[in-house]
């Protein structure tokens, strides 16, 4: 990915099921005929890879990824990965299904970037995509917040995670011209969270990777701390203790003409 953070399966994968549910639903609202080519395009940990293929049981299923120890884990499935940057990755021919669960939002350039996607689809194609509509909820507003706060500011100058996506309807006026078909929706999900400081384990193992690599070790533990204190009166615990974290996502499903 263009931002290369660091990543770490076993923090990401500690909301593995709900990480998993965007890409369930992405999956049920996905129409090919008989497709044989099926790429997950920034397939992280490969959690979707058994799901793609339990849709498409005739097609070939392969992830691609930047990260080497995220591929590790894809690839312990049985399923054919490769490790490149997703933002210039290209296919050996034009692929039936491209698929990408919570990952092209961390790619700038959408403008450029959905027209090429779609030009490496087959005629018929599918370009199905969800990706975190996030950019001003308090979970990712506030990193850009105390990284800009002493004693860090100097050290996390420049650092940003993901850049903020388009607007639904900037995505409509960009494919829609060149497609057959086109989707759109947005889902709020309400995940329940549980454990010590849920929303900040949660931003650990996605958003927050960027301004951890940045730091050392030592200084880690206080950018944390802070930051779960200024998270706290957006994110309360509920009456049993959980915690409650809305997380929006954008949904796009684009159909190549014949």
């Amino acid at each position: 990915m263009s931002s290369n953070p660091s990543w770490n399966p076993e923090q990401y994968l500690r909301f593995a099921d709900e990480r998993l549910r965007p890409a369930i639903d992405l999956i049920g609202r996905l129409a090919h005929p008989g497709p044989r080519v099926v790429v997950d395009l920034g397939c992280g940990a490969g959690n979707a890879l058994p799901l793609l293929a339990a849709r498409f049981p005739g097609a070939r299923v392969m992830g691609v990824d930047g990260s080497a120890a995220m591929l590790a884990k894809a690839g312990a499935a049985g399923f054919p990965t490769q490790q490149a940057d997703i933002a210039t990755w290209r296919p050996e021919a034009p692929v039936d299904v491209l698929f990408s669960n919570a990952a092209l939002h961390w790619l700038p350039g959408h403008e450029a970037l959905f027209p090429h996607l779609l030009g490496l689809l087959a005629p018929g194609g599918v370009l199905a995509v969800q990706m975190p509509a996030m950019h001003a909820a308090p979970l990712r507003a506030l990193q850009d917040r105390v990284a800009a706060t002493a004693p860090w500011a100097a050290r996390l100058a420049g650092i940003r995670s993901a850049p903020p996506i388009l607007e639904p309807g900037a995505y409509y006026d960009l494919l829609r011209p060149h497609v057959a078909a086109l989707d759109l929706w947005l889902t709020e999900y309400v995940h329940v969270l549980h454990g010590e400081n849920p929303v900040v384990q949660w931003a650990m193992g996605t958003s927050l990777r960027p301004y951890l690599d940045a730091l050392p070790e030592t200084e880690r533990p206080a950018f944390l701390a802070a930051y779960a204190e200024a998270l706290a009166p957006h994110y309360r615990p509920q009456t049993d203790g959980s915690v409650l974290l809305p997380f929006r996502r954008l949904f796009v499903l684009a159909t190549r003409p014949n």
